[in-house]
């Protein structure tokens, strides 16, 4: 199986019209953040999501524009330190913004707790998890009132870099919700050619994706391209040895989309031609025998 292709908008300017096409399309899933888009992608978002009821969203806690910091300060959820911080996994603060977060996107289906990670430079592993399960501790109270789907969490290096691991990140959410019943339901992380230890890992039947499908998390690989750097190093060879005849986008995201485990790849493709040129690879996914030859390729260079 193929991860179903879905709209990532870190980086997508014209919000609401790349969540249209994205979801006309067939998207089962739209990401976004109450920092993204200067702060404004929900407030965009929320009109197209009226037009599909269907499709679901997933927005996130921890980061907030300098605006959203003033807010906060201004409420008594954040103390002018914190403001300056631009992010805030502390329990009242999460409440705050999950809260912010419903009323301006109208429903959230996975709240992703985001990058934990950011601030763990120099505190001990004990600390950063105890950040983590505070924040997992507010969700629980969302997600067992009804009010949210689940929640999850979405790292850039948290997982690579031994900070976090599904099996702690599972204990968090049970000590969260005080028995083995908790609302722990998705995990993101960057899926690329770049970023490919997720994909041989997989491939060898082991690390985050697989603990997390096996434990029946919904699994998000994001940066798919990188931020547009993979993109410089996809040469004709290398797409040749993906998929001939794919575009340097198409063949990166089938890679990182064939990915063993992995149930979501995000693009921000904006416009219907590119969605429709990603979406007609995916289709076909690569065998793991022909993805493990690409990560082959790429390790012996």
């Amino acid at each position: 199986m193929t991860a179903a292709l879905c709209l990532g908008t870190y980086r997508v300017r014209a919000v609401s019209q790349a969540a249209r096409t994205a979801l006309a399309a067939g998207s089962p899933w739209v990401d976004t953040a109450p920092n993204y888009a200067r702060g404004l992608a929900h407030e965009e978002l929320r009109p197209v999501l009226g037009e599909y009821p269907t499709g679901r969203v997933a927005t996130k806690t921890g980061f907030f524009t300098e605006e959203q910091g003033r807010t906060a300060l201004a409420e008594g959820v954040l103390t002018r330190e914190g403001a300056a911080g631009r992010h805030s996994l502390e329990r009242g603060f999460v409440r705050w913004q999950t809260e912010r977060s419903l009323a301006a996107l109208g429903r959230v289906d996975l709240v992703f707790v985001h990058n934990p990670e950011h601030h763990g430079h120099g505190l001990d592993r004990a600390a950063l998890h105890g950040r983590v399960r505070e924040a997992f501790t507010a969700l629980e109270e969302f997600a067992h009132a009804g009010r949210i789907g689940g929640y999850g969490i979405a790292t850039w290096s948290g997982l690579t870099s031994g900070a976090l691991s599904v099996p702690e990140l599972l204990t968090l959410a049970r000590q969260a919700a005080g028995s083995a019943d908790h609302h722990f339901t998705g995990l993101q992380m960057p899926v690329s050619l770049i970023m490919d230890a997720p994909i041989t890992q997989a491939l060898n039947g082991g690390g985050p994706l697989v603990q997390a499908k096996d434990a029946g998390l919904i699994t998000f690989g994001s940066a798919p391209l990188h931020g547009g750097e993979l993109l410089d190093a996809m040469t004709p060879e290398l797409v040749n040895l993906i998929r001939p005849g794919l575009s340097a986008a198409a063949a990166a995201l089938l890679a990182a989309g064939s990915c063993p485990g992995l149930d979501v790849v995000l693009t921000s493709a904006s416009t219907r031609e590119h969605w429709d040129d990603v979406a007609k690879a995916l289709a076909a996914p690569l065998t793991a025998q022909e993805l493990r030859r690409v990560t082959d390729e790429l390790a012996g260079e």
